[in-house]
């Protein structure tokens, strides 16, 4: 597995760029459950949840949410984020190819391309076991991806991401070394720059780690090895509205595996 490690040590700093309202994407994760499950959620895990904002968002709608991330950084940061607004949610700093919970979960997410660090075959059906192991039967499993629109195998370009609080500003540029993705593997290998200023510090810090892009027929095709998922729903945006297709309103890949059983 591949990570960007020295940026997501800096868990502080993701979040002056990264935090946001999720309330969309978690009305969509509710309805996705009501419309394939046939019941209101009653539960969810955040997979590579860093800060956890999409966890936080349910426990604020009383529903038990569980965060996953391999950096214990990202975890230390929600559990301080849960006491200042007194949250209770469970924090697991575990490897998301292999994990238990205590109790089965109705619907897991892996949002905002946080797939993208299993970079080969054999993670990737890992991942969608262990996921299902610690699904409710009939539970979901959403994978957010970014539109092949926007990275494919001839278009890899540098994405910009800034942020500011409290006297901290973070500029954050994506694929600085203009990525060429390998026809075979779907492998990148992406390099990035964090730009901080810090009440007057300036803190630069770069990364670099493999990046896999995955189509929709690969998804599809993993999960059915995994012999544990399958594929029900694709979708272009957090709207039950909106398939996924080629045109503008489509503007993420988003799939919906649901356990088999």
């Amino acid at each position: 597995m591949a990570r960007h490690h020295h940026l997501y040590q800096r868990a502080v700093y993701y979040d002056v760029v990264f935090d946001r309202d999720v309330k969309r994407e978690v009305d969509f994760i509710s309805a996705l459950c009501q419309k394939h499950m046939g019941h209101p959620l009653r539960s969810v895990l955040d997979v590579a949840c860093g800060p956890g904002y999409h966890a936080r968002a349910y426990a604020r709608r009383g529903i038990p949410a569980i965060g996953l991330d391999l950096r214990p950084e990202m975890t230390d940061l929600a559990r301080e984020k849960d006491a200042a607004e007194g949250l209770t949610l469970t924090w697991i700093a575990q490897d998301m190819r292999d994990f238990v919970l205590e109790t089965p979960v109705d619907a897991a997410f892996i949002m905002f391309d946080g797939l993208d660090a299993l970079i080969d075959n054999d993670d990737l059906i890992a991942h969608f076991q262990a996921t299902a192991r610690n699904l409710t039967p009939g539970g979901l499993y959403l994978i957010d991806l970014t539109h092949p629109r926007e990275v494919s195998l001839t278009n890899y370009y540098p994405f910009r991401y800034h942020g500011e609080r409290d006297g901290v500003v973070v500029d954050l540029i994506w694929a600085t070394n203009n990525p060429v993705v390998d026809p075979v593997t779907h492998v990148a290998h992406t390099t990035l720059e964090m730009r901080v200023d810090d009440h007057g510090k300036q803190i630069v810090i770069e990364d670099e780690a493999d990046e896999r892009f995955l189509s929709a027929q690969e998804v599809a095709l993993l999960a059915r090895l995994s012999c544990a998922l399958d594929v029900v729903g694709w979708y272009g945006d957090f709207d039950l509205a909106q398939p996924l297709d080629a045109t503008p309103d489509s503007k993420r890949m988003l799939a919906v595996l649901q356990r088999r059983d």
